[in-house]
């Protein structure tokens, strides 16, 4: 049985939790990955004979950096099938995938970036994909939740899909259950809250990334994708942002944050219209397909729904289908961390190998 062999692009958050995790796979002996290059920022870490590397020891490297496109010639030249894990966000590197798989490197990632941009890479991404260069990217949507498997078996059994909806965001979800939950009347106001989920880690350094919406929406443009509309990118639809007008051009996350105590009332008026109707107010995602709408923003929920029901962090995602038409198939749990997307990029990378070898 030929070699595979792994080559790892990205050692942060996620890609720590996948090389704990890749010592620990359950494959058989035969088929045991051999890990032959990894890299993070201005590091890189091979042999020009392939030999297998410890990715622990990149600090300490002295290897050449590779472009892309010499990555690209030695994976290419590998004595064995290679399979790219790219646990990065980067667009350069999302770009280089039909590089890659057209020199039958096969790709697996938590890159939303390659299937959410433009519509010609996404073509050109799957475009390339044999049976010899496969892609999987489960972890692009929900972390490790079985979402987009979920849904191409939806679609591959001859499903219709007629719309699904959710929030698809952990920071979304921790703010809006904590705001405006079920019971009670929240656990502050809507900067404090934002401040809490930022110290806590559940925001991103400059809390405006998670605001503006645009997480969201690039989940949205892979589902709908997945789900058979040509939606053109995350931008072709409207996003609501819940970062104030005035505050779009704070120079920093730090005048952001101190600014956006003034705009309070504008949140809790939301909430309370919401009360009003006795209903709460959450950040929902929603691929209509049967009407070929995508949209994502602020919307006034039933208490009794499964999106209402959302505790701490947790990510829901709701399919309507011709076959679940009484009673949506609903996928929830843990959407975010790196433990749990590192978990969907394993698995993923099992599917890959079994599929190779």
């Amino acid at each position: 049985m030929a070699p595979v062999y792994i080559a790892i692009i990205g050692l942060g958050g996620v890609g720590k939790a996948f090389l704990s995790q890749l010592s620990r796979l359950s494959l058989p002996t035969a088929t045991k990955p051999t890990v032959i290059f990894a890299s993070r920022s201005s590091k890189q870490l091979y042999t020009k004979s392939y030999d297998a590397i410890d990715a622990t020891n990149l600090d300490s490297s002295s290897s050449s950096l590779l472009s892309l496109p010499d990555l690209t010639a030695y994976l290419a030249d590998a004595p064995g099938k290679v399979i790219l894990v790219d646990n990065t966000s980067n667009q350069d590197v999302a770009d280089a995938y039909p590089s890659f798989l057209k020199k039958g490197i096969s790709v697996v990632t938590p890159n939303k970036k390659a299937f959410s941009s433009s519509l010609e890479l996404w073509n050109d991404i799957f475009g390339s994909v044999s049976a010899q260069a496969l892609v999987y990217h489960e972890s692009s949507v929900g972390a490790g939740l079985p979402v987009i498997s979920t849904l191409k078996d939806l679609v591959a059994t001859g499903d219709q899909i007629t719309k699904i909806q959710g929030v698809f965001s952990g920071t979304m979800s921790f703010l809006f259950n904590t705001f405006a939950p079920v019971s009670g009347s929240g656990a502050g106001k809507w900067s404090q809250i934002v401040s809490q989920a930022k110290d806590a880690g559940y925001t991103e350094p400059d809390p405006r990334d998670d605001l503006n919406g645009m997480d969201v929406a690039r989940k949205c443009t892979i589902l709908a994708r997945l789900a058979g509309l040509k939606v053109q990118g995350p931008e072709s639809f409207p996003v609501q942002s819940l970062i104030p007008k005035e505050l779009q051009s704070a120079g920093s996350a730090a005048e952001f944050m101190e600014k956006l105590p003034q705009y309070d009332g504008e949140m809790e008026k939301y909430k309370e219209d919401a009360a009003k109707q006795g209903k709460v107010v959450r950040f929902v995602a929603s691929v209509d397909v049967a009407n070929d709408k995508v949209s994502v923003g602020l919307e006034m929920v039933e208490k009794d729904s499964p999106i209402a029901a959302l505790k701490g962090s947790d990510n829901i995602f709701v399919f309507h289908t011709q076959r679940y038409s009484s009673s949506p198939l609903v996928v929830q749990g843990s959407g975010a961390g790196g433990e749990v997307t590192a978990m969907g990029v394993s698995a993923d990378l099992i599917k890959a190998i079994e599929r190779l070898s």
